[in-house]
């Protein structure tokens, strides 16, 4: 029996339970993996309330990122054996999967090795931040040294990755945040420019930061009205990506502005590229590659155990984070 946590009605973080189950021998293209660290994630909270991109199936379990140990492998895996240090890359449905627990099976496509240098627990706070900004700046977006990014939402741990990669292409990095609270700790983190949405105008900064040529590029995950300011502050043929939907908001499209800069607004999320064997390899080679020159360094606001999963929801949707959340898993 192994702890595992599920849940029979979507809701607040009320609604996990961690329960003792079975774990089934993993089936043909999977593995069976004894967890030590997860790493937490919005689209994870979005699930659990019945907000996602899918309709939850109840009962339902989560966890897109875990860190541990190869128990077992399924027919036909041959890149991994008991005993392996593997990590779990976001590249499944929840509905078919899920990482919160003391074991679990995964499919072997989703899970890489552990790289070198890390423990535990900055190890888990890898693949969802790093990969998403990646797939975004770099796979899709091509972002060059000398544009500049607009990152909302900064001090999420896709956030702080968004500024990492950016700073190691020579981008300018613009962050911006609603109150003072988290402006050093941008600075500190490696933000060229933070901007304070509450106090500051944010068309008229980044025109000022970048000499009136505007955004190249901005990296979204809120969504709702700020889109259309936004827009105001992107330079001419620039990219908009929307990768997530904090704001419970409708989110307008700014015909008038798209039409005279000329603009691409995007929905985009993880999956469009780490379901695809070659790109997510492109993908994994570049983070790979960062964390080990020192460009990429993950960054931990707060740890729980698997026992405190609950609270762990809670200050997730809190908003009080500056990096990721981990959870480890006692043994």
């Amino acid at each position: 029996m192994t702890k595992v946590v599920r849940f029979y009605e979507t809701g607040g973080p009320e609604v996990l339970k961690v329960e003792d189950m079975e774990v089934a021998a993993p089936g043909p293209g999977e593995i069976r993996m004894n967890i030590e660290t997860i790493g937490l994630n919005r689209a994870e909270a979005m699930f659990r309330s019945g907000m996602y991109l899918e309709e939850t199936r109840l009962p339902a379990r989560l966890g897109y990122e875990a860190v541990g140990t190869v128990d077992a492998v399924g027919s036909g895996v041959t890149d991994f054996a008991a005993g392996d240090a593997v990590s779990v890359v976001p590249a499944f449905s929840l509905n078919d999967y899920g990482v919160y627990a003391e074991q679990a099976v995964v499919p072997a496509a989703a899970v890489v090795r552990t790289p070198a240098g890390l423990d535990a627990i900055h190890a888990a706070a890898v693949w969802m931040p790093y990969l998403t900004a990646y797939g975004a700046l770099v796979d899709i977006g091509q972002l060059q040294h000398g544009d500049a990014v607009i990152i909302p939402a900064a001090s999420s741990s896709v956030g702080l990755a968004a500024i990492q990669i950016a700073n190691s292409i020579g981008a300018t990095t613009i962050a911006t945040t609603r109150s003072d609270a988290k402006r050093e700790a941008l600075l500190e983190a490696g933000a060229a420019h933070v901007i304070v949405t509450e106090e500051q105008d944010l068309v008229a900064e980044v025109k000022r930061i970048t000499g009136d040529r505007g955004a190249r590029i901005v990296f979204d995950p809120v969504g709702g009205p700020q889109v259309e300011v936004l827009t105001q502050a992107m330079a001419r043929f620039g990219i908009l990506f929307v990768y997530g939907a904090l704001s419970d908001q409708p989110t307008p499209f700014p015909t008038i502005t798209a039409l005279n800069m000329s603009l691409s607004l995007r929905g985009y999320v993880l999956f469009e590229f780490s379901r695809d064997p070659q790109r997510l390899a492109r993908a994994c080679a570049y983070v790979t590659g960062g964390l080990e020159s020192g460009a990429l360094k993950p960054t931990i606001a707060k740890t729980f155990t698997l026992d405190e999963i609950v609270e762990a929801h809670r200050y997730m949707e809190s908003n009080e984070q500056f990096g990721k959340i981990v959870v480890t898993v006692p043994r």
